[in-house]
């Protein structure tokens, strides 16, 4: 499979039953990453379980696809076994709705503000991401995690 660091299929890898943590794209993507301690915070992490969204799934692969160089097959076999241990919460009009609410109030940008959003209804309290500040709170007390700081 490619150039990339494949992710651990071990048995701590569990599906959460209570939902704690929202991962970014961002983040995910370092499970690829040649930086070799970013990629096992990542992984750590991620064995703890959590919820993405449609969304999330989407940049991932286009990303991977596009700048990674990588199949369809290996992006299905990563993103089966993020699956494997995330909720997967769907894009509707609920999640687009307050997504444009969050982007007016906090000024993110619409991809943020979606992310946001959908680990808001979700009831997710830590957005895991690199790319909004570290330990700012949103809605319903969503507070956002730099696993790297």
């Amino acid at each position: 499979m490619g150039g990339y660091r494949p992710i651990s299929n071990s048995t701590g890898w569990n599906r959460m039953s209570a939902v704690e943590r929202f991962f970014d794209t961002n983040v995910l993507l370092y499970l690829l990453s040649g930086d070799a301690t970013k990629a096992d915070r990542t992984e750590q992490i991620l064995s703890l379980g959590g919820a993405i969204s449609v969304q999330v799934l989407n940049e991932f692969a286009s990303i991977s696809l596009r700048k990674l160089g990588m199949s369809v097959d290996e992006v299905r076999e990563v993103l089966a076994a993020v699956r494997g241990v995330c909720a997967v919460v769907p894009l509707n009009l609920e999640v687009h709705e307050l997504g444009l609410q969050l982007l007016e109030k906090y000024r993110l940008s619409l991809y943020d503000a979606m992310i946001v959003a959908a680990a808001v209804l979700f009831g997710c309290k830590t957005l895991v991401s690199e790319d909004l500040q570290h330990g700012q709170v949103f809605e319903g007390g969503l507070q956002v995690l730099n696993p790297f700081l």
